[in-house]
């Protein structure tokens, strides 16, 4: 039976390969070919084609010869009748007699790739925010699956390959391949620093995603693409030529930029086509310093410059560190040249080092940084090692071929090699130990947690109020105990009660059922709040127990805290109910009023039905979060009111304090005691007035006073406190004032600094 991997293709793919390599794969093909021989893949392609041209893909990348074998193997499971032969345990076993465990960790591994990134595409969301931040979690999570990043290249080869089968038969490829293509792979191929795959991709993305602007760029290109290349040539020709005379050793490489960029670049800053001056770039690499600023001469001698695009790196680096010489310049046809220049050590630390081109180019306009983690770096030195320790073989086969060495040093080489080998394998960096995992909603949504995270966890970073009502738990699709650990890749479900609140058990670190410090603070909170409620009933029972005992079951109870030194009702019984105030001194209080009929009828008056003052009554308008009937004070250091984003503290025996956001003590308590944070809002503030705190500075005059004591007049503000300063002529005026909300407050403002004299107005 003939092979369909006829003889040319092996010799062109398999080239650089040693003879033991060879071999190795040519028995890899004899035993998948019986697999895919015939079969069609969902894009209609024919499997033995789609595997050809996957690995001559990889064999552009130079890779290693355990990842040609997976990548073959891995074709088998995307045919539809070899899709679940993972799950059979004969079959796997096959693999790992016949291939080892690192071929059969990387066709895992890619099978793996395909099922999250098929999973996590189908989500839809809501905002263009939440999707990018979606596909940046998809590439988290693919790089954080793939242990070994070999598997990624397999990903991305397989992926190239179909969108050229695509291309090649005119069938029309399907937007949700072309998209995410666009915006997961591309990036990654973009981070792997491997351009090849990249630009192919983005230009096939958005040959089949925007057909139209594809044909104009292209068309206004004038040029096809090979042509552009010529000149590209020509150029880098005629400049070898010319540091060759002045005997400067150079490294001269060059492009003709691809129609995505192009889109890109127009799009992202709005320029037009005839505004673009990197349509066709070169890049210069030399041995100093001084051979940069020559060849960079010579460039200017030849071509004419175009002065307002030149930029020296060199004298004045980037932040980040990088350093080259950029210049634009044109031929004498008007053709435009983009020209870098610099030295080995600037191009090693530009393309691998804190200035790698990846970094800088996703950081975005806003120039934030885009970091690696130290794990994926390691990753990225690790196959660069596999992948020279491939060439330095070849090296030495082709000596031993040619006998350019004696046999016992050749011996010897490849001795030191293999042990080099054996070393760089079980040196490969794992992620035993994740700081982070990804993981998903049944709708395919992304979520971060940290590293030993369970579904309780999972529940409170989606709700709250789910969190507290959790009850089980189904990770992809199987019934799991509340306190397992999840892991990057699955889908889990969570199981929720209509009603109900957190188990006490869930704060035990011994059974494993909270990691994040988001949710243990929840729970937290919630016991809080339950046990302050407890106490609130316990001293209001008793309390009530009492005034019957004194006969004053009629009695103002707001009156009577403020009377006692509370804020509010709910703070007496907190401190009765801990003992922490003697039911005596309430009788004590009735007897000190007797002797006063107005204050005993103030005691004892009905609430009234006009708007009440928040700090006489207690009554804050504020609603906590998920719990009712909390008391709640406003606190004096920041004067909280609507609509003002507000926090709650929880104190220790007098409720919940309410502070601005923004607030220095609020935040001082938030580092301190962030466990006693608590989540507020504003409820029923219509009947209610709060103070506020008022500053006015004005050039002193007389009647200055009176004349904004007239406008707090006008619109009915109750003004509770005045402190007036002068200082080198300039009055300083701070007033304590009652308003209703911001509107009020922002309308008194405003007319106080129309006021004659007055330099500013605003609030403290």
């Amino acid at each position: 039976m003939t092979s369909a991997f006829d003889t040319a293709w092996r010799a062109e793919v398999f080239e650089d390969f040693s003879d033991t390599d060879k071999q190795f794969l040519d028995k890899v093909i004899a035993w998948v070919e019986p697999y895919i021989a015939d079969k069609v893949l969902f894009t209609q392609e024919l499997a033995v084609h789609h595997v050809k041209g996957t690995l001559k893909v990889l064999s552009l990348l130079e890779m290693d010869v355990a990842t040609m074998a997976a990548a073959l193997i891995s074709t088998i499971t995307l045919t539809q009748e070899g899709s679940h032969l993972l799950e059979d345990s004969q079959f796997t076993t096959k693999i790992l007699d016949e291939f080892g465990t690192e071929i059969f960790d990387l066709v895992e591994g890619a099978q793996a790739l395909i099922r999250i990134g098929t999973v996590a595409s189908q989500a839809t969301l809501a905002t263009e925010e939440q999707e990018k931040l979606q596909q940046e979690m998809l590439r988290k999570m693919l790089l954080a699956m793939a242990t070994d990043l070999r598997i990624v290249l397999i990903r991305l080869a397989a992926r190239l390959q179909t969108l050229r089968w695509y291309a090649e038969s005119k069938l029309p490829c399907p937007p949700e391949i072309a998209l995410q293509t666009s915006n997961i792979y591309a990036p990654l191929a973009n981070r792997l620093g491997i351009w090849q795959i990249k630009w192919e991709m983005e230009d096939l993305s958005l040959r089949f995603l925007k057909p139209e602007i594809y044909r104009e760029i292209a068309q206004k290109l004038e040029a096809k693409r090979t042509e552009r290349e010529d000149l590209v040539n020509n150029f880098i020709a005629k400049l070898r030529q010319s540091l060759e005379e002045q005997h400067i050793k150079a490294d001269v490489a060059g492009r003709a930029k691809h129609i995505y960029s192009i889109y890109n670049k127009m799009r992202n800053k709005s320029l037009a086509f005839e505004e673009l001056y990197d349509l066709l770039a070169i890049r210069i690499i030399v041995k100093t310093e001084r051979d940069c600023y020559t060849a960079l001469s010579l460039v200017h001698s030849y071509w004419t410059p175009v002065m307002e695009e030149f930029d020296d790196y060199i004298a004045r680096p980037k932040p980040n560190g990088y350093r080259s010489l950029h210049t634009v310049v044109k031929d004498d046809k008007g053709h435009i040249f983009e020209v870098q220049i610099r030295t080995h050590q600037m191009h090693q630390f530009a393309e691998y080092g804190m200035a790698a081109h990846w970094r800088y180019k996703e950081a975005g306009k806003q120039g934030g940084k885009v970091s690696a983690s130290s794990l994926y770096d390691r990753q990225i030195s690790w196959m660069r090692q596999l992948l020279s320790w491939r060439k330095e073989v070849g090296i030495t086969e082709q000596a031993e071929k040619n006998q350019t060495a004696s046999q016992a040093d050749i011996a010897r080489k490849k001795t030191a090699l293999e042990k080099e080998k054996e070393q760089l394998i079980k040196t490969k960096p794992t992620q035993d130990k994740p700081d982070r995992i990804y993981v998903m909603t049944p709708q395919a949504r992304l979520l971060e947690l940290p590293a030993g995270s369970t579904p309780v966890d999972f529940a409170y970073l989606l709700h709250t109020d789910l969190g507290h009502r959790c009850r089980g738990a189904k990770v992809d699709g199987q019934l799991v105990a509340l306190n397992t650990p999840l892991k990057t890749g699955q889908t889990v479900e969570i199981i929720a009660a209509k009603s109900g609140g957190p188990s006490r058990d869930w704060l035990n670190p011994q059974l494993g059922y909270l990691h994040s410090p988001r949710a243990k603070a929840k729970v937290r909170l919630w016991f809080n709040a339950i046990e302050l409620q407890l106490r609130i009933n316990h001293g209001q029972e008793l309390v009530e127990k009492e005034l019957q005992r004194l006969g004053k079951t009629s009695v103002n109870l707001e009156h009577l805290a403020s009377k006692l030194g509370f804020a509010h009702p709910d703070d007496l019984y907190v401190a009765v109910a801990k003992d922490e105030f003697s039911l005596r001194q309430i009788a004590q209080a009735f007897i000190e009023v007797e002797p006063s009929t107005t204050e005993e009828k103030t005691l004892f008056s009905p609430r009234q039905s006009a708007a009440t003052s928040a700090t006489t009554t207690g009554k804050s308008g504020v609603l906590v979060v998920g719990v009712d009937s909390l008391m709640t004070q406003l606190a004096r250091c920041c004067h909280p009111a609507p609509p003002d984003a507000i926090g709650g503290f929880v104190t220790r025996g007098r409720g919940v304090s309410i502070h601005r956001i923004n607030c220095p003590s609020f935040k001082v308590m938030q580092q301190k005691d962030p466990d006693r944070i608590i989540e507020v809002d504003w409820g029923n503030t219509n009947e209610t007035v709060y103070p506020v705190n008022i500053k006015v500075v004005s050039m002193d005059r007389n009647g200055l006073l009176r004349d904004i004591s007239e406008v707090f007049a006008k619109m009915k503000l109750n003004v509770i406190g005045v402190h007036t300063q002068t200082k080198e002529s300039n009055a300083y005026l701070n007033f304590t004032v009652e308003i209703s909300n911001g509107t009020q407050l922002n309308k008194a403002l405003k007319t106080i600094s129309d006021v004659s004299g007055v330099i500013s107005a605003h609030r403290v």
